[in-house]
Order: structure tokens, then sequence, then C-alpha cells
């Protein structure tokens, strides 16, 4: 009888330590995910802050070229109310849909401008323009480190709550699943955007 209180003690003893290692490992990955956002966040509003300034440089020299400049202003400012939002988390997939698009088209709208910004000379050869389209390549490749460190701790995190026995921890303590940050053209993103200054 008493061998048999033994083990049943035991046995509650085991399952609540295995409970709590998995909760804590969960609660990591889940930490690690947020902080992997946070940092992409980070690199997105320097990239907010820095267009404006890009904008402001060039609008002298691209008088016939206003539409672009207004689809970068407006795309720019779209992204930054998607990022400002207060549903801005990773485990509001319909958010993370809708701000990837919008960091999507912003990037589009970036690419036309700099292809515009080709045809320009004089442009090309201003030193603030150049040093502002320096920081802004620089962050963009931030910008794609984050994303990688960031969508490969959500897909650790979600594949940790979802196997057997984590599901029963995760499910029962409202661990919900985190949406990677994909952009529907992979291409806009994937590489900063160049733009030839040396000519």
């Amino acid at each position: 009888m008493k061998t048999a209180i033994l083990i049943t003690v035991g046995l509650i003893i085991l399952v609540f330590i295995v409970a709590v290692m998995i909760f804590n490992k969960l609660v990591r990955g889940r930490n690690q995910a947020k902080n992997g956002f946070a940092q992409i966040d980070v690199q997105l509003k320097r990239r907010h802050d820095l267009i404006p300034n890009l904008v402001e440089a060039a609008k002298s020299y691209l008088v016939h070229e206003q539409d672009t400049l207004t689809q970068v202003i407006n795309a720019r400012s779209q992204a930054k109310q998607l990022q400002d939002s207060p549903k801005h988390a990773p485990e509001s997939a319909e958010h993370m849909a809708l701000f990837a698009q919008a960091e999507g088209m912003l990037s589009k709208a970036l690419g036309q401008l700099y292809a515009v910004m080709e045809s320009y000379p004089e442009l090309k050869a201003d030193s603030i323009i150049r040093e502002v389209i320096d920081e802004l390549t620089n962050t963009e490749n931030r910008i794609g480190f984050a994303r990688q460190h960031y969508n490969d701790s959500v897909m650790f995190y979600n594949n940790d709550r979802e196997v057997f026995p984590n599901n029963l921890i995760s499910g029962s303590f409202g661990f919900r699943p985190m949406s990677p940050l994909e952009f529907a053209d992979k291409s806009l993103i994937s590489q900063a955007p160049k733009i030839d200054m040396s000519r």
C-alpha cells in the first residue's frame, strides 16, 4: 500500500516537473519570437524615419516625378499606421498579413523611386541623397536579418507548442500561435534596393 502511494506521488511530482519544464520552454520561445519581432520593428521604424528625408532631398530634383514621390509617402504612411496599430502583434495573423502587404508596397514604391532616380545624374551627385540611400540600404539589410531571425524563432515556438505533450500545456495556458512575417513578393525585400550613385 505504501509503495503504491509513493509511486503515485512520485508520478504526480514527475508530471508536475515535466509540465513546468514545458511551460518554461514555451515562455522562452514566445519571448524570443516577440524579441525578434521587436527588432524588426526597430529597423522598420528607422526605415520609415529615413524615407521622408530621401523624398525631401530628392523633391527639388524630381519636379516632374511628383506621382512617384507621393506613392512613396502614401505607402510609408500606411505601413507606419499599421506598425503603430494596437493590433500590431505576431499573434494576430490578420494584422501580420496586412502589415507584410503594406511593407511590400512600400518596398515596391521605393524601388520605383530608385528607378526614376537613375535618370537624374545631378541627383546622384548629391551627397545628402547618397548618405540617405546608404542608410536605407544598411537598414534594408538589417530588416532582412531581423526578419530571418524572427521567422526562425516563430517556427521553433510554433513547433514546440504543437507537439505532444506540449500541446496540452500550450492549449491550457493560452500559448497562441504566432505568424511569421512573409512578403507576398519576396523579391521586394529579399535584397536591399540598389541605386548606382557612381556615375
